[in-house]
Formats: structure tokens, sequence, C-alpha cells
């Protein structure tokens, strides 16, 4: 007689530790949730790229993630591809490659960007979207990045209104994850690996 009762206490037993697993699983879930909403508000935003400016580093229609934290603990180096408020209308934002620092001397001879005198090394601008303008010198000053973008024939950047205020900058180009054929790390500089791109 007493064989029924013990069986249904085990039943009953199992089944509480059953529902502690599922409330300890939800309040997992439910942290991982929080700090990932924190992680995206706070530090990464996913963005669309829109236009060619940036080809072939980053193409039309693409998906990326920014970093927004990043410059609050680093400085802006020159390679970055930072995205920025327009300066002529803070409602708009723009993305493009920093080319000349705080204190820099750039000049443009013929399409080929100089630095202090050095011309720049560019791996990530093809010849086929070169252009052989001319521009400057003009000195970089203080707080300010002159920005360009890697489509030098078809973007409109700091050849055209100036260097950037740093407050205009808000944010890295970090990891680009839509189409699949760009999933990866967006290269900063010169000497990181390229990138592979999306087939025509």
């Amino acid at each position: 007689m007493d064989q029924p009762s013990l069986l249904v206490g085990a039943e009953s037993q199992a089944g509480s530790n059953l529902q502690r697993e599922l409330r300890a699983w939800a309040r997992d879930l439910l942290i991982a949730a929080a700090l990932a909403a924190v992680i995206i508000v706070f530090f990464y935003q996913p963005v669309k790229v829109e236009g060619t400016s940036m080809a072939p580093s980053l193409s039309d229609q693409e998906r990326i993630f920014i970093n927004k934290f990043v410059y609050r603990v680093g400085a802006i180096e020159r390679g970055d591809v930072v995205v920025f408020w327009y300066p002529l209308d803070r409602a708009k934002s723009f993305i493009k490659r920093v080319v000349g620092l705080p204190g820099d001397l750039v000049q443009i001879r013929e399409g080929r960007v100089y630095i202090n005198g050095q011309r720049l090394d560019e791996p990530y601008v093809p010849a086929e979207f070169a252009d052989f303008s001319d521009y400057g010198p003009l000195h970089v000053r203080a707080e300010e990045y002159f920005l360009m973008g890697d489509h030098r024939a078809s973007s409109n950047d700091s050849r055209m209104f100036g260097p950037v205020g740093a407050s205009y900058i808000y944010g890295k180009a970090v990891f680009a994850y839509w189409p699949m054929a760009q999933f990866g790390a967006i290269p900063a500089s010169a000497s990181e690996a390229e990138r592979p791109q999306q087939s025509p």
C-alpha cells in the first residue's frame, strides 16, 4: 500500500527539479538577452551601406556592424573605416576611410595621396577606382581628420567638404555580416589581409 505513494512522491520531486531547471534556463536566457541588448545599444550598431564610394572594400547595400564605443577609449587611426555625421547635414551619415590625422599635411598629386611629403600606400584603392585630380596641400587642424572614399573617382569626401571634426565621428566599421560573401572583419589598415570580394 505504501509503494504507490512513494512513486507519487518521486514523480513530484522530479517535477519540481524540472521546474527549477526551466526557471534557471529562463533566467539565464533573459540575462543573456539583456546583455546582448546592452552590447548592441551601447557598443555595436548594425548599419546598411548605401552607395559605392567605399567600393571595393564595402559594397552598396552591404550590412555591417560599427563599434560605437571604441573611440571613447582609443584613438582614431589612419586606415580606419569610420562612420560620421555629414558636416553639411547632421541628419545624414557617411562612411569613409581615415587618410589624414591631426597635424598632417595632406596633398594629392595626380590622384596619389601624400602625407607630410611621403606617398601613402593605399592597396585598398584599385587602379580602376583611382582618379587623377590634385588637391592641397592642406594642413589638418587639431581634432580633425581628412576622410576619403576608396572609390576615389566616385566619392563625396574631405576633398569636397574639408576635414571632419572628431566630434562628428561616432563609429568604426568592424564587421560585415551580409551578404555572406563579404562575411568577416573589415580591415582597418593596409597591412591587414584583404577581405574576399562578392562576385558580380
